[in-house]
């Protein structure tokens, strides 16, 4: 007769738990597997599938209940470490969502918004444009795959540990957010220099003839060179955007750590 002791018991949770726990908040928060298009059990049933194939290359667990007050914060630790991972990535799409955000601005498009499924909220056109753009060039650079892949180094980088999450590691987050910032300015930045001349040159044209109807040339004339300038800047975002996802990853690996 097989009899189980309660550590043993206690181990198999937590060798189970804990890693789930880690592995789940990943994939509710990285902006491809969170979306609303992959429903909740299959997004679970991938976790529980993920935890199941990365046990045998685990570190060592702490020898903590799962079920006792430390187990239970150390479950609450890798929720907050695979969010802060997830973060890390979302930052990427919301940075050239942004980008979409300012350009569409300039261009007069700042009205034109429709409902996105995807974000359960009415989205820029020109921000769902950059945003697709985004998405396509992640899958093309099998991003879906490297971030499975940073979830198992992450176990090596930041193993599971009964030990306090070093604040350095939440001030990394915060000052990763400040890229979306940056790169959205500098993403944009192309179109706002077109259109800032285009707006130059239509108020020396109001300037040197009043009677001209500044409001029937001006949105015209701003839509067609802010459309241009996106026809030419948009390829080149590929080499920002694979920056802003090598930079993801590697910061990924080094919260809390």
């Amino acid at each position: 007769m097989i009899t189980l002791t309660s550590a043993q018991i206690d181990a198999w949770l937590a060798l189970l738990l804990w890693p789930f726990f880690r592995i789940l908040a990943i994939l509710s928060t990285d902006p491809f597997y969170s979306s609303r298009s992959i429903p909740i059990r299959v997004r679970v049933a991938l976790a529980f599938m993920l935890t199941l194939l990365l046990i045998p290359s685990l570190p060592t667990m702490p020898a903590v209940a799962p079920v006792s007050p430390m187990g239970i914060l150390i479950g609450l630790q890798q929720i907050i470490i695979g969010v802060a991972i997830g973060f890390t990535m979302r930052i990427v799409f919301t940075a050239v969502e942004m980008a979409g955000h300012i350009a569409g601005l300039q261009m007069g498009l700042g009205f034109a918004s429709f409902y996105d499924p995807q974000h359960a909220s009415n989205v820029a056109v020109v921000a769902q444009v950059a945003s697709l753009l985004t998405l396509l060039l992640f899958l093309a650079l099998n991003g879906h795959l490297i971030m499975i892949e940073t979830i198992a180094k992450s176990f090596v980088s930041l193993p599971i540990q009964a030990k306090p999450l070093a604040a350095a590691g939440f001030k990394a987050v915060v000052m990763w957010g400040g890229e979306i910032f940056r790169y959205g300015v500098l993403l944009s930045l192309p179109v706002v220099a077109a259109l800032l001349i285009t707006n130059l040159s239509i108020g020396v044209m109001a300037k040197a003839a009043p009677q001209l109807n500044i409001f029937a040339v001006g949105f015209p004339l701003t839509l067609t060179i802010g459309g241009a300038a996106m026809y030419f800047v948009f390829p080149g975002f590929v080499p920002h955007i694979q920056h802003l996802i090598d930079s993801a990853n590697k910061m990924a690996l080094r919260l809390f750590s």
